[in-house]
């Protein structure tokens, strides 16, 4: 099922999410409406806060549907490594239509569990590492946006201020 995307500004999306204890039904559900919503966005990442359920859990597929082998679910991940520095272009499926270059270390090293429980480890580079952080950061309540400085940030969060005033967000 389609689960609507939380946009900018809505409190749930700045909020800590809480680690999964139970890995029942609703758990395996949610990350089915998480998968099918993140393609059809279509988006690379998506958090459970995003979709409106404050747990630690993400969806991310960096070939955007086109390998399904990169497709990974991770529940409770924590980053135990992080190395190098990227800063590419990045955008959300919270803040459509606005993107922004954010600094990102570029290999990183994530633990977590998978859907069953099953604990994992994961090394990640470039896009993928990306991906990751960004939606961590999500579970940590951390929008992109949060992460730039200045004029830029400025802009984007006016921009959504005014787009909210006028009904369009």
């Amino acid at each position: 099922m389609l689960r609507p995307i939380l946009r900018y500004g809505a409190d749930a999306l700045h909020a800590v999410a809480k680690p999964v204890d139970n890995f029942g039904t609703d758990l395996q559900t949610l990350i089915d409406d998480m998968i099918e919503t993140m393609y059809a966005a279509p988006g690379v990442g998506l958090a459970a806060p995003q979709v409106g359920v404050a747990l630690r859990v993400f969806v991310a597929d960096p070939s955007s549907g086109q390998s399904t082998s990169e497709l990974r679910v991770l529940v409770n991940p924590e980053i135990v490594q992080q190395e190098g520095a990227q800063r590419e272009e990045e955008g959300c499926l919270s803040l459509p239509g606005f993107t922004a270059r954010v600094a990102r270390s570029t290999q990183l090293v994530l633990r977590g569990l998978d859907r069953d429980g099953t604990p994992v480890q994961l090394e990640a580079e470039g896009l993928q590492a990306r991906v990751f952080q960004h939606e961590v950061d999500h579970l940590d309540g951390t929008i992109f946006v949060n992460r730039l400085q200045g004029i830029k940030r400025d802009l984007i969060v006016r921009r959504v201020r005014k787009l909210q005033r006028a009904g369009k967000w």
